[in-house]
């Protein structure tokens, strides 16, 4: 029988060239908008969204930015089908990079996100990406985030769609990259409990 315990359940394991469609719910994606990125006036910038998927994060974030620009290796039906790692299509000014990249994939994003927008990046990922040593070395250490946003509540994804009764053991958070703040220790944020002031009904149509 499979073993079922929220320690078991809580690995998210993908086979090594799996696309790791993990549907972000957008009520979590305004969360950064509206509770962390509350000083930051985004109507007339610019935000791309590199692994978007079937849009569901870019959809949220076109609730707040003048452009998203959206973007996905595979083809979902939503934006532009391009490698945001092996390609360089974008030639207009990028302000904001926010996405939920492949987990194995996300130190690579990060930093070529920091390489291309111009005022922050913001990446949506699993707390225990913060660990091991190689991401420390490769990423952290050189361009620590300015902020690490922790859900208090979890924020159930589902491979390959958005299921409001979804439950999850895995604690997700949000790493911040402000450009114009000068490198030093994370500021440690705590996201509290949102989710029923910021989901809607149509997010799941």
């Amino acid at each position: 029988m499979q073993n079922k315990s929220h320690a078991v359940m809580a690995q998210r394991i993908e086979p090594p060239h799996s696309l790791d469609d993990f549907p972000t719910p957008p009520w979590a994606t305004r969360a950064l908008i509206e509770l962390i990125l509350t000083q930051h006036s985004l109507h007339d910038l610019t935000c791309l969204e590199p692994a978007c998927g079937a849009g569901h994060m870019a959809k949220a974030l076109q609730e707040y930015f003048r452009k998203v620009i959206s973007s996905d290796i595979y083809d979902y039906g939503f934006g532009r089908q391009s490698d945001f790692l092996a390609d360089n299509l974008i030639k207009e000014q990028i302000n904001w990079i926010i996405t939920n990249p492949p987990f194995r994939l996300a130190e690579e994003f990060a930093l070529k996100a920091l390489q291309i927008a111009s005022t922050g990046v913001a990446i949506f990922a699993r707390t225990v990406f913060i660990e091991s040593i190689g991401r420390y070395e490769n990423l952290f250490r050189q361009f620590p985030p300015t902020i690490v946003a922790q859900f208090t509540e979890r924020v159930p994804l589902i491979k390959g769609r958005l299921d409001r009764k979804a439950t999850t053991a895995t604690g997700y958070c949000w790493l911040v990259w402000k450009k114009e703040v000068e490198k030093k220790s994370p500021e440690l944020l705590w996201i509290p409990p949102c989710r029923r002031q910021l989901e809607r009904s149509s997010d799941y149509e």
